[in-house]
């Protein structure tokens, strides 16, 4: 959820071209309007705004899930009308439901007997489940600190700097201390021995991630386990694993079966995925489980009858639909193990045809690893004339949407660009934003260098010129006046090839 703010450079009216055949007054932007407008209109008027949006398909920021077959998208459209809360009425989407839960239980190689069935529940993503999941950690650290008559007003959870922000609305919202283990140039992703340095009596759980945002590394989940149970050998204490497989609980099965980083292990209690990353479904459907029925606190569960029949309900949210349900069970019986690792394994060599494509340039230094989620994370190898964030800029002028960013700290310093690789991202997509991506090198080339100066004495002060250009200058006996003119100069080149590139094309 964003907060909306309403403020525009406009005025506060939505004006409509075409629309005018049904409707000549203009639209309140941030207020009702008094009056009814045909259905034509009111289609015509979002339609002619929603252009403006980027195309999803070229969007490599996100890794939610773009394409689906035109089947699955009957099965969306006739279901979305559906509650999926109402289970009564809706027994069969329910029963769906359960069968995810259990597929996905079985995937990640959950201990059940041959009638047991899994403990999980589905989410609208991987954010409602974390906080489902820390909630269970949390109740059950205070439920055992209770019967032990020990304080529980200090839980803490142990994570990596690299977790998504999901983790951080966790510890701020269910008032738990958040203990980050710190990057560092070169190694983006969690210590499990600094990690399990930070455990402490009042740690709930220890957080690993299957699939770094920043760079799609998988943490070492095993490793982390097994210093874990030593440490809980030593001290008595019990401390637990949530492994947040958001972007990788469906690669690593399919890619890495022999990858030990799911319930194989004791200590991993709860995992979280997404469904709308590499689950292959739209946006708005996500999944936790749980390893055994004793994991989720009973008092956690609530019961309701005004639907129908007695539901048990653990989730954040109350009504939800049931089309994105549907659409998971969709795949997961239409592709099955062998067509979810045929779109796993494509993928990965698309991310390696992208890889090789920037390697050749010799520009760039590749930050993310082979093993993980199918992206390429890379940085420049000389930013001093200009950064990564121009060339996302530039990109966009093509029609890619390619974010940069910074790390967290402490590798705050190095800021990358990031190229998710989805199942609608094709080789021939790769090799053309390789091309696309020297296009913008070679521009950037032609622009002079947004250091105007630099000399190894003296103190560094930054100026912004008038077209918002960041000029760096030191404190020196330099000529004043020279700075000036060489500013000048620089403002007149940048005019003038606004001038040439302002026309129709």
């Amino acid at each position: 959820m964003v907060l909306s703010h309403a403020t525009s450079d406009s005025d506060g009216s939505v004006h409509s071209t075409f629309a005018s055949r049904y409707v000549r007054t203009s639209l309140p932007r941030f207020k009702m309007p008094e009056n009814s407008m045909p259905k034509e209109a009111a289609y015509q008027i979002i339609n002619d705004e929603l252009m403006l949006d980027g195309n999803p398909r070229l969007n490599l920021a996100s890794f939610v899930t773009t394409w689906m077959e035109p089947e699955c998208d009957k099965l969306i459209m006739s279901s979305i009308n559906k509650n999926y809360v109402d289970m009564d009425e809706y027994p069969v989407t329910t029963e769906l439901q359960n069968r995810c839960v259990n597929m996905i239980a079985h995937l990640f190689n959950a201990p059940l007997g041959e009638t047991e069935t899994a403990i999980g529940v589905g989410t609208v993503g991987s954010s409602e489940a974390i906080m489902l999941a820390g909630l269970a950690f949390k109740r059950t650290w205070q439920n055992k600190r209770k019967a032990e008559g020990k304080p529980v007003d200090k839980p803490n959870i142990v994570t990596g700097a690299n977790v998504q922000v999901c983790w951080e609305k966790f510890a701020r919202y269910f008032e738990v201390e958040l203990k980050e283990v710190k990057l560092s140039e070169g190694y983006y992703v969690m210590d499990p021995q600094k990690a399990v340095d930070m455990v402490d009596e009042n740690t709930i759980c220890v957080a690993a991630i299957l699939g770094s945002t920043l760079n799609g590394e998988f943490e070492d989940v095993k490793l982390l386990n097994d210093l874990l149970v030593e440490k809980n050998k030593e001290t008595g204490w019990d401390t637990p694993i949530h492994v947040d497989a958001a972007s990788g609980g469906f690669i690593a099965p399919f890619l890495y079966p022999e990858l030990e980083w799911d319930f194989r292990l004791p200590l991993v209690k709860s995992i979280n995925v997404s469904g709308h990353k590499y689950g292959l479904v739209y946006a708005g459907i996500g999944w936790v489980i749980w390893r055994n029925k004793e994991d989720l606190p009973e008092d956690l569960i609530f019961h309701i009858n005004y639907l129908g029949a007695d539901q048990p309900t653990f989730t954040l949210n109350f009504s939800k639909g049931s089309s994105q349900i549907i659409a998971q069970y969709y795949q997961l019986i239409r592709l099955g193990h062998e067509g979810y690792t045929n779109v796993m394994e494509n993928c990965r060599e698309n991310m390696i045809v992208l890889k090789q494509g920037l390697e050749k340039t010799e520009r760039f230094n590749i930050v993310s690893k082979d093993e993980g989620v199918p992206l390429v994370a890379f940085s420049l190898k000389d930013s001093s004339c200009h950064t990564e964030f121009e060339i996302s800029d530039m990109l966009r002028r093509y029609g890619w949407i390619v974010p940069a960013y910074t790390m967290p700290p402490d590798a705050q310093h190095i800021t990358v660009l990031r190229v998710v690789i989805r199942e609608d991202f094709s080789r021939t997509l790769a090799e053309r934003l390789v091309s696309d991506i020297e296009k913008v090198m070679h521009e950037l080339d032609e622009l002079p260098s947004r250091v105007i100066h630099k000399i190894s004495l003296g103190e560094e002060k930054s100026e912004a010129n008038s077209n918002n250009l960041m000029v760096t200058v030191k404190k020196s006996d330099i000529d004043i006046e020279k700075q000036r003119d060489i500013i000048k100069g620089w403002k007149k080149f940048v005019s003038d090839r606004k001038n040439k590139t302002n026309g129709i094309c």
